[in-house]
């Protein structure tokens, strides 16, 4: 029997001499955590976009300090449990500069703990508990945390002249950071809710809730939750009759929400970070670009994600690839025009950045109103 060994020692010698012949640079690698199978796979696979996109730009442009940019991609399966060995894995064997996170709360929360003990900054696309940046000095945040967001949800319920809320929250980190933003703003503007009902995440049929909410009789709707999760919840409450205004987060924006709640959709309103009819250069470019990469539309995860690989990559630019504290403090000092608003990050690295509103209109997500204001502000480090 011919025996393979030689040629597999020729192979590795020829490779050898290949790589003693290359230049001596290494790529740069960036870590990216993203759900690629499970219940988030679409969320995960227009985060990939958005981050290959944002790598890809760099690299046609010469990379940073001469070396090519590499993502180095794993899922995470939007699970804690995942994104722990993921994190572990990205750090100790890969040796990552620095990470993006284009994944959800609870995986990223898992994760930040040990890039945060590795001294390794990562960059959070869209993930919104606030316990993300509290975990340390290496966490940044490109979107608005779930309490601002909640806020802006209470913002727009007052801008729309409404008094009455029937609150629907999704039991999950997201779902509950959004609905105590929400409450702190209704407080704040006089708004009452009339009702809150919780459901989870695997939940598709809201008959009992609907009943509900259509004997409470609110003026308005304020339903967190997923495109999974939000189609059905929106075109059952349509179904029954239920007419008010229904507003979303971030998590309805995506065109799945539109296919699966089909012509219930039209006229929901979407508190989130992209702008789709933005005059600005880098949301215009950005929504060209991966409309011709992919085919498809961007949505807010892909903006988010393309936008915090982008922050990651402009500080690496000023530090000519170093990581550690100087990767750090070049994020921390630098300030960004991304696809979702001009970024620039307080002491806890949360962005202060307007909201906006998007309301589908024939199938498409278009402009409603920007919201702005000290509301919005997002949290300072605590005081020790």
């Amino acid at each position: 029997m011919p025996q393979i060994r030689p040629v597999s020692l020729v192979m590795s010698a020829l490779a050898a001499s290949a790589f003693l012949t290359a230049p001596a640079f290494a790529d740069i690698k960036i870590g990216f955590n993203v759900p690629l199978t499970g219940f988030a796979a679409a969320d995960g696979k227009s985060a990939l976009e958005g981050a290959k996109l944002a790598v890809a730009q760099a690299n046609a442009k010469g990379g940073v300090a001469g070396q090519k940019l590499e993502l180095v991609v794993y899922d995470d399966q939007a699970s804690p449990k995942e994104a722990v060995p993921v994190a572990t894995k990205l750090v100790e064997k890969d040796k990552v500069v620095g990470a993006v996170s284009g994944s959800y709360s609870g995986s990223t929360r898992a994760a930040a703990g040990i890039f945060q003990q590795a001294k390794t900054p990562y960059v959070v696309a869209y993930a919104i508990h606030p316990d993300i940046t509290l975990t340390g000095d290496y966490m940044f945040r490109v979107s608005a945390m779930g309490e601002v967001q909640g806020r802006a949800g209470a913002m727009l319920v007052h801008n729309l002249g409404k008094k009455k809320v029937g609150l629907v929250t999704l039991k999950n980190d997201f779902g509950q950071a959004l609905a105590a933003g929400f409450k702190e703003g209704a407080a704040k503007l006089g708004l009452q809710v009339v009702n809150e009902y919780e459901y989870g995440m695997q939940d598709r049929q809201f008959g009992a809730l609907v009943s509900k909410i259509k004997s409470d009789n609110p003026d308005v709707i304020y339903a967190s939750g997923y495109y999974f999760t939000a189609g059905p919840l929106v075109s059952q409450l349509r179904a029954a009759g239920v007419s008010v205004p229904i507003i979303g987060q971030e998590g309805y924006d995506s065109d799945k929400f539109m296919e699966i709640a089909g012509p219930a959709s039209e006229g929901v309103y979407v508190t989130t970070s992209l702008d789709r009819d933005s005059d600005s250069a880098a949301t215009k470019s950005f929504l060209a670009d991966f409309r011709k990469a992919t085919g498809v539309n961007a949505d807010m995860v892909a903006a988010s994600s393309y936008t915090a690989t982008a922050v990651l990559i402009e500080g690496l630019k000023k530090t000519n690839g170093a990581g550690g504290e100087a990767l750090k403090n070049a994020i921390a000092g630098g300030t960004f025009d991304a696809p979702i608003g001009k970024l620039a990050f307080n002491d806890l690295h949360e962005v202060k950045k307007d909201v906006q509103v998007q309301i589908v209109k024939d199938k498409a997500f278009h402009r409603h109103s920007m919201l702005s204001g000290p509301m919005l502000t997002p949290p300072a480090k605590p005081a020790h």
